[in-house]
């Protein structure tokens, strides 16, 4: 088995990193890790609750049971993003790092991490919203994809 590159590397460990996630949906168990160019990782994040409230997985969807799709009502579902929650445990320790995700950056996450100074982006899956992609594109952040 050859020996996987960085982008590969770090790609896993933030898929691993998604699987602490409390979504009930498997495919929203979302990841993310901030890495600096020493290869080191500068922090870790993955979608949940905020503290101290219930997780889904106890309560149920909120989005399910208002019929809300996939890549829409951010402003309806409780729970803090991999990025954002990776992005909160960084600080300014983010800035020209490289964010690993296992999924597209939403659009708001994408604008927090062109703020947060992330200079590159490598994702290892998809999401139905791509506006986060066209954002991250015009403000210069590199993306690439890769396969795991």
């Amino acid at each position: 088995m050859p020996r996987p590159s960085w982008d590969e590397y770090f790609a896993k460990i933030a898929e691993d990193v998604g699987r602490r996630s409390t979504c009930i949906k498997p495919q929203r168990q979302l990841g993310a890790i901030v890495v600096n160019d020493l290869h080191e990782i500068v922090s870790t994040g993955y979608n949940g609750m905020v503290r101290g409230a219930p997780h889904c997985e106890d309560v149920g969807c909120i989005k399910d049971k208002m019929n809300i799709p996939s890549g829409t009502g951010h402003e309806v579902c409780p729970a803090v993003h991999a990025e954002q929650n990776a992005l909160i445990q960084a600080g300014r320790l983010a800035r020209n790092c490289t964010m690993y995700l296992n999924a597209f950056p939403c659009k708001i996450c994408a604008r927090l991490i062109v703020n947060a100074g992330i200079k590159r982006v490598v994702t290892s899956g998809e999401y139905t919203d791509k506006e986060g992609l066209e954002i991250l594109g015009k403000a210069g952040v590199e993306v690439r994809q890769v396969k795991i």
